[in-house]
């Protein structure tokens, strides 16, 4: 269990730190707006209403315990970057900052954040990729143009083996779980025949994953 700091509880902010409580972690959660903090305060584990542009402010929150502090302000620009900037004064170095524009980015990025989310890109991109591969079920971006994800095996591939699917270069392609019911098995035989119940965890280039998609579909 960790605990986070969450600050801004606008739909962004809000969502992740609820998501962040069902995983079992403490958030304290922040806000200048009254009404935000007084919706999420029965579930957040400290909930404040601060001006973070301040501060003096954000340092009686202690957010120095925090494993990681995420600036969720998007719409307001100078408090975001107020922000970020007061955090780095207090000595918080695991900062994630949303930003809501390439100006933005540049900003945080100059700034030092240490990630920087785009959510409706993010959500974008994700949206993209289930249209164009329905039978990917999660994906994960490993950076440098890989990617990890979730498949469940189709009905038609039932009783191929996995060495069918494979693609030709093995060295950018890995397949890392295969999953039946509760029973899991890590880096399982090409030879495994399938039944079609099981889901699959693939790891590999984008080119090496595009080549197997068109046998999964």
């Amino acid at each position: 269990m960790a605990q986070f700091g969450i600050i801004g509880l606008g739909r962004f902010g809000a969502r992740t730190s609820l998501e962040l409580l069902d995983l079992g972690h403490d958030v304290i959660g922040v806000d200048f707006n009254e009404r935000r903090v007084d919706e999420l305060a029965d579930y957040l584990t400290h909930a404040a209403i601060a001006d973070v542009t301040d501060e003096k402010a954000l340092r009686e929150l202690s957010l120095e315990e925090c494993e990681v502090v995420l600036v969720a302000i998007g719409e307001d620009l100078e408090a975001s970057l107020l922000c970020v900037l007061h955090l780095k004064s207090i000595g918080i170095k695991n900062i994630w900052a949303k930003a809501t524009s390439k100006e933005h980015h540049q900003i945080l990025s100059r700034l030092g954040v240490k990630r920087i989310i785009h959510p409706e890109e993010e959500m974008g991109i994700r949206v993209a990729q289930s249209l164009n591969y329905p039978m990917v079920n999660e994906y994960m971006s490993l950076g440098h143009n890989w990617y990890c994800v979730e498949i469940d095996v189709a009905d038609h591939l039932k009783d191929k083996q996995l060495a069918d699917l494979m693609p030709e270069k093995l060295e950018h392609f890995h397949l890392l779980l295969l999953k039946r019911r509760d029973e899991v098995t890590t880096n399982p035989s090409s030879s495994v025949t399938l039944q079609g119940n099981e889901t699959l965890v693939l790891a590999g280039s984008l080119q090496a994953l595009k080549s197997i998609a068109p046998k999964l579909r």
